[in-house]
Protein backbone atom coordinates (compact mmCIF):
# COMPACT_ATOMS: atom_id res chain seq x y z
CA UNK A 1 0.00 0.00 0.00
CA UNK A 2 1.64 3.16 -0.84
CA UNK A 3 0.00 6.64 0.51
CA UNK A 4 -0.07 10.04 -1.55
CA UNK A 5 0.39 13.34 -0.58
CA UNK A 6 -2.71 14.19 -0.28
CA UNK A 7 -3.33 11.31 2.30
CA UNK A 8 -0.16 13.16 4.68
CA UNK A 9 -2.30 16.19 4.69
CA UNK A 10 -5.34 14.61 5.61
CA UNK A 11 -3.20 13.21 8.32
CA UNK A 12 -1.96 16.17 9.85
CA UNK A 13 -5.01 18.15 9.67
CA UNK A 14 -6.78 15.28 11.78
CA UNK A 15 -3.81 15.78 14.15
CA UNK A 16 -4.37 19.55 14.61
CA UNK A 17 -7.71 20.04 14.89
CA UNK A 18 -7.78 16.99 17.55
CA UNK A 19 -8.97 18.44 20.68
CA UNK A 20 -9.43 17.50 24.37
CA UNK A 21 -13.04 18.33 24.13
CA UNK A 22 -15.19 19.46 27.46
CA UNK A 23 -17.98 21.15 25.07
CA UNK A 24 -20.94 18.37 23.85
CA UNK A 25 -23.88 18.39 22.48
CA UNK A 26 -26.70 16.17 23.78
CA UNK A 27 -27.40 14.61 20.39
CA UNK A 28 -26.72 10.44 20.76
CA UNK A 29 -24.29 8.94 18.41
CA UNK A 30 -25.18 7.01 15.72
CA UNK A 31 -24.44 3.17 16.91
CA UNK A 32 -22.90 1.95 13.28
CA UNK A 33 -20.46 4.93 14.13
CA UNK A 34 -19.53 3.58 17.52
CA UNK A 35 -18.77 -0.01 15.70
CA UNK A 36 -16.47 1.95 13.46
CA UNK A 37 -14.81 3.18 16.11
CA UNK A 38 -14.46 -0.38 18.00
CA UNK A 39 -13.37 -1.75 15.24
CA UNK A 40 -10.47 0.72 14.38
CA UNK A 41 -9.32 0.78 17.77
CA UNK A 42 -8.55 -2.48 17.64
CA UNK A 43 -6.02 -1.39 15.14
CA UNK A 44 -4.05 -0.05 17.22
CA UNK A 45 -0.54 -1.18 18.00
CA UNK A 46 0.39 -3.58 21.12
CA UNK A 47 3.13 -4.85 23.26
CA UNK A 48 3.12 -8.25 22.34
CA UNK A 49 -0.39 -7.95 20.58
CA UNK A 50 -1.53 -8.38 24.22
CA UNK A 51 -4.22 -5.79 23.54
CA UNK A 52 -4.20 -5.29 27.49
CA UNK A 53 -7.26 -2.15 27.28
CA UNK A 54 -10.37 -2.97 28.52
CA UNK A 55 -13.37 -0.46 27.82
CA UNK A 56 -16.85 -0.32 29.76
CA UNK A 57 -19.45 1.87 27.92
CA UNK A 58 -20.82 3.53 30.85
CA UNK A 59 -25.20 4.35 30.47
CA UNK A 60 -26.15 3.78 34.14
CA UNK A 61 -27.24 7.14 35.53
CA UNK A 62 -26.13 5.93 39.16
CA UNK A 63 -22.54 5.23 37.72
CA UNK A 64 -22.46 8.53 35.71
CA UNK A 65 -23.13 10.16 39.18
CA UNK A 66 -20.96 8.94 40.93
CA UNK A 67 -18.17 9.55 38.65
CA UNK A 68 -18.88 13.08 38.33
CA UNK A 69 -19.58 13.54 42.26
CA UNK A 70 -15.70 12.28 42.45
CA UNK A 71 -14.66 14.27 39.88
CA UNK A 72 -15.83 17.23 41.95
CA UNK A 73 -14.35 16.12 45.04
CA UNK A 74 -10.85 15.34 42.81
CA UNK A 75 -11.11 19.00 41.35
CA UNK A 76 -11.13 20.51 44.87
CA UNK A 77 -8.16 18.77 46.07
CA UNK A 78 -6.86 19.66 42.90
CA UNK A 79 -7.38 23.25 42.86
CA UNK A 80 -5.92 23.55 46.65
CA UNK A 81 -2.38 23.23 45.81
CA UNK A 82 -2.51 26.74 43.49
CA UNK A 83 -2.06 30.19 44.95
CA UNK A 84 -5.13 31.84 45.04
CA UNK A 85 -5.23 33.83 41.84
CA UNK A 86 -3.61 30.60 40.48
CA UNK A 87 -6.55 28.66 41.91
CA UNK A 88 -9.11 31.53 40.24
CA UNK A 89 -7.88 30.63 37.31
CA UNK A 90 -8.17 26.89 37.63
CA UNK A 91 -11.70 26.94 38.79
CA UNK A 92 -12.22 29.46 35.61
CA UNK A 93 -11.53 26.19 33.36
CA UNK A 94 -13.68 23.33 32.09
CA UNK A 95 -12.38 20.16 32.85
CA UNK A 96 -14.35 17.91 31.57
CA UNK A 97 -17.60 17.36 29.80
CA UNK A 98 -19.52 14.85 31.92
CA UNK A 99 -22.29 16.54 31.75
CA UNK A 100 -23.48 16.23 28.05
CA UNK A 101 -21.49 13.93 26.68
CA UNK A 102 -24.19 11.01 25.02
CA UNK A 103 -20.88 8.77 24.99
CA UNK A 104 -18.47 7.73 28.26
CA UNK A 105 -16.15 4.99 28.14
CA UNK A 106 -14.27 4.08 30.92
CA UNK A 107 -10.76 2.30 30.20
CA UNK A 108 -9.03 -0.15 32.50
CA UNK A 109 -5.37 -1.55 31.32
CA UNK A 110 -5.10 -5.33 32.44
CA UNK A 111 -1.99 -5.31 33.60
CA UNK A 112 -0.66 -9.25 33.58
CA UNK A 113 -3.02 -10.21 30.59
CA UNK A 114 -2.31 -13.96 29.43
CA UNK A 115 -2.49 -12.72 25.95
CA UNK A 116 0.95 -11.71 24.13
CA UNK A 117 2.76 -14.29 26.80
CA UNK A 118 4.56 -11.48 28.53
CA UNK A 119 6.43 -10.33 24.84
CA UNK A 120 7.96 -7.28 25.32
CA UNK A 121 7.20 -6.41 28.29
CA UNK A 122 9.60 -8.08 31.13
CA UNK A 123 12.04 -5.38 30.68
CA UNK A 124 9.46 -2.46 30.42
CA UNK A 125 6.34 -3.31 32.23
CA UNK A 126 4.75 0.28 31.36
CA UNK A 127 4.81 -0.93 27.75
CA UNK A 128 0.95 -2.21 28.19
CA UNK A 129 0.22 1.04 29.54
CA UNK A 130 1.42 2.85 26.87
CA UNK A 131 -0.59 0.22 24.55
CA UNK A 132 -3.83 1.60 25.91
CA UNK A 133 -2.35 4.94 25.53
CA UNK A 134 -1.92 4.15 22.02
CA UNK A 135 -5.25 2.10 21.48
CA UNK A 136 -7.00 5.87 23.52
CA UNK A 137 -5.03 7.88 21.20
CA UNK A 138 -6.32 5.68 17.94
CA UNK A 139 -9.89 6.60 18.98
CA UNK A 140 -9.14 9.98 19.12
CA UNK A 141 -8.22 10.48 16.02
CA UNK A 142 -10.82 8.17 14.92
CA UNK A 143 -13.50 10.02 16.22
CA UNK A 144 -12.46 13.46 14.91
CA UNK A 145 -12.44 11.96 11.33
CA UNK A 146 -16.58 11.28 12.41
CA UNK A 147 -16.86 15.02 13.03
CA UNK A 148 -16.61 13.49 16.74
CA UNK A 149 -15.02 14.94 19.85
CA UNK A 150 -13.33 13.20 22.53
CA UNK A 151 -12.00 14.23 25.82
CA UNK A 152 -10.47 12.82 28.76
CA UNK A 153 -11.02 13.35 32.52
CA UNK A 154 -8.01 12.76 34.24
CA UNK A 155 -9.05 14.62 37.52
CA UNK A 156 -10.15 11.63 39.47
CA UNK A 157 -9.30 9.11 42.00
CA UNK A 158 -8.05 5.87 40.17
CA UNK A 159 -8.38 2.92 43.02
CA UNK A 160 -11.80 5.17 43.70
CA UNK A 161 -13.00 4.27 39.72
CA UNK A 162 -11.65 0.67 40.15
CA UNK A 163 -13.94 -0.06 43.33
CA UNK A 164 -16.69 1.74 41.52
CA UNK A 165 -16.87 -0.15 38.88
CA UNK A 166 -15.95 -3.35 40.33
CA UNK A 167 -13.34 -4.23 37.70
CA UNK A 168 -11.21 -7.81 38.74
CA UNK A 169 -7.74 -7.57 40.92
CA UNK A 170 -5.47 -6.76 38.01
CA UNK A 171 -7.02 -4.27 35.84
CA UNK A 172 -5.45 -0.53 36.28
CA UNK A 173 -7.49 2.68 35.54
CA UNK A 174 -6.54 4.17 32.86
CA UNK A 175 -9.04 7.04 31.82
CA UNK A 176 -12.16 7.98 31.27
CA UNK A 177 -13.83 9.03 28.01
CA UNK A 178 -16.51 11.90 26.70
CA UNK A 179 -17.49 11.04 23.27
CA UNK A 180 -19.73 12.90 21.46
CA UNK A 181 -20.40 15.83 18.88
CA UNK A 182 -18.93 18.72 20.14
CA UNK A 183 -20.36 22.22 20.16
CA UNK A 184 -17.52 23.44 18.36
CA UNK A 185 -14.28 23.02 16.31
CA UNK A 186 -11.10 24.23 17.16
CA UNK A 187 -7.29 23.85 16.02
CA UNK A 188 -5.67 25.64 19.07
CA UNK A 189 -5.68 23.50 22.91
CA UNK A 190 -8.21 25.30 24.85
CA UNK A 191 -5.40 25.50 28.01
CA UNK A 192 -3.65 27.57 25.36
CA UNK A 193 -6.50 29.46 24.20
CA UNK A 194 -6.99 30.07 28.11
CA UNK A 195 -3.69 31.16 28.55
CA UNK A 196 -3.12 28.38 31.34
CA UNK A 197 -0.27 27.16 29.31
CA UNK A 198 1.17 27.85 25.44
CA UNK A 199 1.07 24.92 22.63
CA UNK A 200 4.87 24.46 22.39
CA UNK A 201 6.89 22.36 20.12
CA UNK A 202 9.43 20.30 21.10
CA UNK A 203 13.19 19.52 19.91
CA UNK A 204 15.05 16.20 18.81
CA UNK A 205 18.17 16.72 19.94
CA UNK A 206 21.47 14.60 18.40
CA UNK A 207 23.80 12.86 20.25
Amino acid sequence: MQFTKSDSETLLSILRWRRDVRHFKRDPVNEATLERLRLTMDCAPSVGNARPWRMIRVEDQALRDAVRANFLRCNDLAAAIYNREKRMEYLALKLAGLDAAPVQLVVFTEMDPQSGHGLGRQTVPDALRQSTAMAIHTLWLAARAENLGLGMVSILGPQDIEVLFGVPEGWEFSAYLCLGHPEFSDDTPILHRAGWQENTGTEWPRR
